[in-house]
Parts: C-alpha cells; structure tokens; sequence
C-alpha cells in the first residue's frame, strides 16, 4: 500500500528534529565541523543537558516506540500534579450545597482522577501498564477575591490574584517500578477538571480548565524534581 503524503511529511519532520537535536549536541561537545551555521539574527540558546535533548519515545528512523524499561532498577517513585477549573461564583455555590442535578460533584471527579490515575495507559499511547501503589485525589474550592491568607477557611485554596473561582484539584500517584508516574498524575487531575465541568456544564459551558501541570516528580534515575527549582 503506497505511504500517504501526510505519512510521509511527517516522518521527514521526524528525521529533521532528529538531524537538528544531532547538530546542536555536536555543537556543544565543540565539533565545529557538525556545527550548524548559525542564521542571521539568531539569538543563542543557553547550554542544555545533552540527555534532554534526546527523545526517547522516538527511534533512530524518526518513528514512535514505547521505551524498553526491562533493564531499569525498580525504585520508590512519586508524581505530585495540579489542576484548576475555573467558574461563576454561582457555579462554585452550587457544588458546594450539593445542588447539581447529576449528583455530589466532588466525590464523582475525585473517583475520576484515581480512575484515570489507573487507566493511563489505555489514553496515553506509549505509557507502560503500571501497578499503581497510591492515587489520591484532593480538589478545594478557590477562596473568593479579597479573603486574607488568614481567613481562607480549612480545606480552601487561597483566593487567586485576578478573582476567579472555582476548584482547585491535587493529585498524588505513586508506584514501585521501572519508569515514572508522571503522566498519571497529570492524566488523574485532567479527568477530575474535566468531570467537574460535565457534571456542571449545563448551567456553566464557560468554566475554564487551566494550570494543569507537574508539581514533583521523585525516583528513577533522575531522582528528585521540583516546580520553581532550576532544572
């Protein structure tokens, strides 16, 4: 069956990237015949960890693969992510008297979260089956605009500079094995947003999901990082 064009652009972009992570790191191991050129009005780039550069879902033809973790040690590893989702004061005041008409909210997106933590592999298509030894999904109402540090209530997430509200959701993934929880973490607080907003979207379709990101990621070989510390 002749390769379509789509297929083929996009495996010629593949071996482009590959080309260019290829120059950059001879370039910085000080191989000026390598070295690519660099372009007028170029802005140099500060130096990198040369096994930043290198993509390990992708092989030496440029095509996508699930890494072979066989000959990793097992390890203790932790991922920590966030997520917000914002709404109408009204909205908030809603989940938090228990008055959605599909049910108690919260509950349903923090099975979400631990549901997704447990199922990534099924979305994300080159993450390993893993056996998850912690998920935990906490979620915490936005304190309203103008509530001093002091006065947030217990269970609360302080009030954000620009006035919004909504929830905030925390989530925690832990596993003894060969590769990272990273992105069953993220998937877990995506799927609670997301569940929050369905089981809210027909009073509110203009809630917004936002921040969902990598709070900390701890063991493996790369061992402990931390949002806000260089990396």
């Amino acid at each position: 069956m002749a390769k379509s064009r789509y297929a083929d652009a996009t495996k010629a972009a593949r071996r482009a990237a590959m080309s260019a992570h290829k120059v950059t790191a001879a370039a910085n191991a000080g191989d000026a015949v390598a070295a690519a050129q660099p372009t007028a009005g170029a802005v140099a780039e500060p130096a990198r960890d040369a096994r930043r550069d290198e993509l390990t879902h992708v092989d030496a033809k440029g095509e996508v693969r699930m890494v072979d973790v066989s000959d990793k040690a097992e390890t203790h590893r932790i991922a920590i992510a966030e997520g917000t989702i914002l709404m109408h004061p009204e909205t908030q005041a809603m989940v938090l008297q228990d008055r959605a008409k599909k049910g108690d909210v919260l509950a349903c997106a923090r099975v979400a979260g631990i549901m997704a933590i447990k199922r990534t592999s099924d979305i994300i298509p080159m993450c390993h089956p893993l056996l998850i030894t912690k998920s935990k999904c906490d979620i915490a109402p936005i304190a309203p605009t103008g509530t001093p540090a002091e006065d947030v209530p217990e269970g609360w997430a302080p009030a954000r500079a620009d006035g919004q509200v909504g929830f905030h959701v925390l989530v925690t993934a832990g596993v003894t094995g060969k590769t990272g929880i990273e992105m069953e973490a993220l998937t877990g607080a995506s799927a609670a947003c997301l569940t929050i907003y369905d089981m809210c979207k027909a009073v509110d379709r203009g809630m917004e999901i936002s921040e969902i990101r990598l709070l900390k990621k701890d063991g493996g070989k790369t061992g402990l990082w931390l949002r806000g510390e260089s990396e």
